[in-house]
């Protein structure tokens, strides 16, 4: 197995500014403030979390194969 990669860059579709986070592993991220713009964003219908919508990795339930928190 894999090891979890936590650490994505969340691109805001709103004004494209690119932040590096670290995804918790013991909870979803619902919600997400852009720290350019502020827009809040929130998952795509079908995705689980922020990270899973506008991330460059997954977040760590989906990376292992198992369901998310939210979803």
């Amino acid at each position: 197995m894999n090891d979890v990669v936590l650490d994505s860059i969340i691109t805001c579709p709103h004004c494209g500014h690119a932040e590096t986070e670290t995804m918790p592993t013991d909870a979803c991220l619902f919600f997400y403030d852009c720290r350019f713009c502020g827009a809040l964003l929130k998952p795509h219908k079908g995705d689980c979390c922020v990270f899973c919508s506008y991330g460059t990795v997954k977040c760590p339930p989906i990376q292992q194969y198992k369901p998310c928190c939210a979803g």
